[in-house]
């Protein structure tokens, strides 16, 4: 087998858990288990028909939303789980970071889990002990090795688990989300150990919400939603089309969320003229995801409740965490109030909105000249927007590299 790892439609099912399931008799659990696979509508598919090969030396990436698959997937790699149906190949010995305290035993020490979990991956116990002191060093746990494992924190588990798989010199090395945990330094020592072992030829296979550090570190990305394989790619390809769908279902519970009524603390003012709905256009049709620099309208639905001369419009962008990106009005803009009366439509347009990628919130209002509020919608809607660049801060301007002299370089691939 050329690849590290083949799958080829692959699944894995969960019975369901019906009431009573607990109180069944050793003789019923027995006969339960001669069936090979649940009755359809007593199943949980995690994976269903998925098929994918990791060559040697390659890292891939696994992402999607939570209850996608991917731990299952992983621990069926790793062995922990054996598939229901498909195939799976792996080629070399495995060592898997999957979950806290996987594979500790909590009321043992540090120094002997080293070594139950050494030989669980195959090593001797004179090689085990050839490199305990380096797994020990590269996880800072020195004063804590005598210590049982249960009295450990979360980062100490991530640090002790990494440190053993990462010295046991496997050929496919399978990393789930509890990188995350530790803290940075760790973090930073880790990746650079996963740098070493990919240059060395070896296999990796990487599980992660964080889609900056799967398109840094993957050659190839699967994305799995709901136990099915979406797409497999190139990761700037895979990762762009996940935060589009992502940005999709986002914009589709926006457009419901519209005709609930909002929260006090999200919306005040008199009411004398109100906005009945804030939409986002992009490139003429209603969508709550963009590129960096595509052309938007921000569109309000206002009813006024009187015959009004005294008003203003005004859109502001502002990040989730609350730093304001950008905002303005109708008063700014020099337009000055005659008349508002029954129903009316506001637009905002922006021939190119060149934001940083990231996720962004809409605030709308209507007021007086002097600021007195008649319908303050705070947060009413959010949007998603991505970007081929990379950068730091909340602007994208249009731009490009160039250089003359002794310097030569090549251009990155999409």
């Amino acid at each position: 087998m050329s690849d590290a790892i083949r799958a080829e439609h692959l699944g894995k099912f969960f019975r369901r858990v019906s009431p009573g399931e607990r109180l069944r008799t050793l003789k019923s659990a027995l006969l339960e288990r001669r069936r090979a696979r649940p009755r359809e509508g007593e199943a949980i598919a995690a994976l269903e028909d998925v098929s994918f090969s990791v060559a040697k030396g390659e890292a891939f990436g696994v992402i999607g939303g939570n209850g996608s698959g991917k731990s299952t997937l992983l621990k069926v790699v790793a062995g922990i789980l054996s598939p229901t149906s498909g195939s799976l190949e792996v080629a070399g010995r495995v060592a898997a970071l999957i979950e806290l305290g996987a594979g500790f035993h909590p009321e043992i020490s540090g120094r002997e889990n080293v070594f139950i979990n050494g030989a669980i991956l195959g090593l001797s116990r004179k090689e085990i002990a050839e490199r305990y002191e380096r797994i020990v060093e590269f996880s800072g746990l020195a004063d804590f090795m005598e210590e049982p494992v249960k009295n450990y924190s979360s980062g100490m588990y991530v640090r002790l688990g990494f440190a053993v798989a990462i010295h046991t010199d496997p050929d496919i090395l399978l990393v789930d989300e509890v990188l995350a945990v530790g803290d940075e330094a760790f973090a930073h020592r880790c990746l650079a150990r996963i740098e070493e072992f990919l240059a060395a030829g070896r296999t990796l296979l990487l599980v992660s919400h964080s889609l900056a550090l799967v398109e840094q570190y993957c050659d190839r990305v699967l994305w799995l939603d709901r136990g099915r394989a979406r797409l497999i790619g190139p990761p700037r390809r895979v990762t762009d089309a996940y935060r589009q769908a992502v940005a999709e279902a986002e914009g589709e519970a926006h457009r419901q969320q519209q005709e609930e009524p909002l929260a006090e603390a999200t919306r005040w003012g008199s009411q004398v003229a109100e906005i009945e709905a804030v939409r986002l256009q992009v490139g003429g049709e209603e969508r709550y995801y963009l590129a960096s620099g595509e052309p938007v309208t921000f569109e309000l639905e206002v009813r006024a409740h009187e015959a009004l001369a005294d008003f203003v419009f005004g859109i502001a962008l502002h990040t989730p965490r609350g730093v304001e990106c950008w905002g303005t009005n109708t008063d700014l803009a020099g337009f000055v109030p005659e008349r508002l009366e029954g129903s009316a439509r506001i637009r905002l347009s922006c021939p190119s909105l060149r934001l940083a990628p990231g996720e962004y919130l809409v605030d709308a209002a209507v007021h007086s000249r002097e600021g007195a509020p008649y319908d303050y919608r705070k947060g009413v809607i959010r949007f998603s927007v991505t970007a081929q660049d990379r950068g730091v801060g909340l602007y994208f301007p249009e731009h490009a590299w160039g250089a003359d002299g002794g310097v030569r370089w090549r251009k990155p691939s999409a």
